[in-house]
């Protein structure tokens, strides 16, 4: 127990310090940082703005109102953030794997995808985050969900599981190119996918419904997550098992990419 609790503080200050340079080196680039928070936020408000538009025409959606959509929305973006903000530099694993740059994360005597992760930290995530939940908590209004201790521990567990499913989505995406070539399809196809996460499952075709279920896990993003909430008097069993199967999926996604990156030779293998 001892060792485990020294192992979580070393790697907590080794994270802490790295993430320290990576933010100032992102902000002496003022320019850059602002115009890219104020992409950021542009693009989440043209999603709100989508939704807004389309239930001008139809008052619901194969049974789902305005509010609702807001809701899965929002709760999307607030389960996404971490994997936004702390797993982006998957994004460029496959140039430093093809490049053969990432040997270097193979000599220190720490873990290595702890080392790669850890580099890097997306601060758009953070306005992200803070418009998901605005969403969340103006729909929450709306839809006059009760406000208790139950809903609020259910809203954050159901959240922090659907991370799990997010960055998994990722690692497993990304770690890909330790296998493949032109690996940028799948990492880009994955990230495609990840906008059916805004809308619910329900309204898709069942073979589309199968595979956003149990081949790419999208629909864990949100609308399993949130029926717990939303649907609270027909709660699927599914919903129940997200986060056992977010805690399984992660677990699975980082011993994929560790495996990826023990074979991985220093010839862009």
């Amino acid at each position: 127990m001892e060792n485990s609790k020294r192992g979580v503080k070393f790697y907590s200050n080794i994270y802490f310090k790295i993430i320290a340079q990576d933010i100032k080196s992102k902000l002496s680039y003022r320019a850059d940082f602002f115009l890219s928070m104020l992409g950021m936020i542009l693009i989440n408000v043209s999603g709100a703005v989508g939704f807004w538009l389309i239930f001008q025409r139809f008052p619901e959606i194969n049974g789902w109102t305005y509010h609702e959509m807001i809701f899965l929305y929002g709760f999307c973006l607030v389960s996404a953030t971490p994997a936004q903000c702390l797993f982006d530099n998957n994004w460029v694993l496959r140039y430093a794997v093809y490049s053969g740059d990432f040997i270097k994360y193979c000599f220190r005597p720490i873990n290595v995808f702890f080392y790669y992760i850890s580099e890097t930290f997306d601060l758009k995530g953070i306005w992200q985050f803070l418009f998901g939940l605005i969403a969340v908590i103006y729909a929450w209004n709306k839809l006059q969900i009760p406000l208790d201790a139950v809903n609020v521990l259910l809203f954050i567990i159901q959240s922090l599981s659907a991370s799990l499913f997010a960055v998994a989505i990722l690692n497993a995406s990304a770690a890909s190119c330790f296998w493949i070539e032109n690996s940028f399809f799948i990492l880009s196809l994955s990230s495609k996918l990840r906008d059916f996460a805004k809308y619910p499952v329900s309204i898709f075709s069942k073979p589309l419904r199968i595979i956003l279920t149990f081949v790419v896990p999208i629909a864990f993003l949100a609308y399993y997550p949130c029926q717990s909430l939303l649907r609270p008097d027909a709660i699927p069993v599914l919903t129940w098992l997200t986060p056992v199967f977010g805690a399984l999926f992660f677990v699975l996604s980082y011993k994929f990419w560790m495996t990826g990156a023990k074979r991985f030779n220093g010839t862009g293998s």
